[in-house]
């Protein structure tokens, strides 16, 4: 049974817990960051940063309200990057059976730049991100290696406010309509995003664009036709 979590933005401090315990599991590098005049840092997701809380200020009805985002990787149900990647590198970014999670491997490394910016745009979420001097693509791995023991993801188990929930898939949809209900007393906009698509379900607080412009899939993932074709011929192409 697939496992997901349940992010819920309504009860999110951006205290970046969940930030620093990723960080840490993964033993990733610190990276030098410049003041930007917000309290996010750094600015984006990074080769070395696996979760980002965004920070977002907006003016509404001559009130400044701020909205966070804890972003990382939707393990999408049907995930594009993989689709794609398997095209160039088979084997270089896979979807773990028993878990859902989306997997980048070290194989990632044989991929050309033109070959990762084609993944990167086929991200509805615009997640993927290379180290540049490894070749390497990395983003969240569900911190499959404590899933597989019967551990929660780093992040979960530090958020101290209860904003991060991980189990299985049904389990926390469930959780997620039910939470849904109570919160849309106080935050009547408040919604899931593409539940039925991902197992990283975020309850958000507001219109999806408050929080983050990738809150809910883009149009990035979606091929044009033209789009369609070329990866249609390019086993033909190599036979050629």
């Amino acid at each position: 049974m697939p496992k997901a979590f349940l992010i819920d933005t309504t009860r999110c401090t951006a205290c970046r817990g969940c930030q620093v315990a990723c960080k840490e599991w993964h033993n990733l590098p610190a990276v030098e960051t410049k003041q930007r005049g917000t309290h996010q840092n750094p600015a984006d997701l990074t080769p070395f940063n696996y979760k980002l809380v965004r920070f977002s200020e907006h003016l509404i009805d001559g009130v400044v309200k701020w909205y966070f985002f804890p972003d990382q990787c939707r393990h999408c149900l049907a995930p594009p990057c993989v689709q794609v990647a398997e095209d160039y590198a088979p084997g270089a970014m896979i979807q773990d059976d028993e878990t859902g999670a989306i997997i980048y491997t070290d194989q990632t490394a044989r991929l050309s730049a033109e070959e990762f910016e084609e993944i990167r745009e086929s991200c509805p979420y615009d997640i993927p991100r290379r180290d540049t001097a490894t070749g390497r693509v990395t983003k969240c791995d569900m911190c499959i290696d404590r899933v597989k023991n019967n551990l929660k993801p780093m992040c979960v188990t530090t958020c101290a406010m209860g904003a991060m929930e991980f189990g299985e898939r049904d389990d926390m949809l469930r959780l997620a309509e039910k939470r849904l209900a109570t919160v849309k007393k106080e935050f009547p906009r408040a919604s899931l995003a593409n539940p039925d698509d991902v197992n990283v379900i975020y309850l958000l607080a507001d219109e999806p664009e408050r929080l983050h412009k990738y809150a809910i899939a883009s149009g990035l993932g979606k091929m044009s036709r033209k789009d369609l074709f070329a990866r249609l011929a390019r086993p033909l192409t190599r036979l050629g």
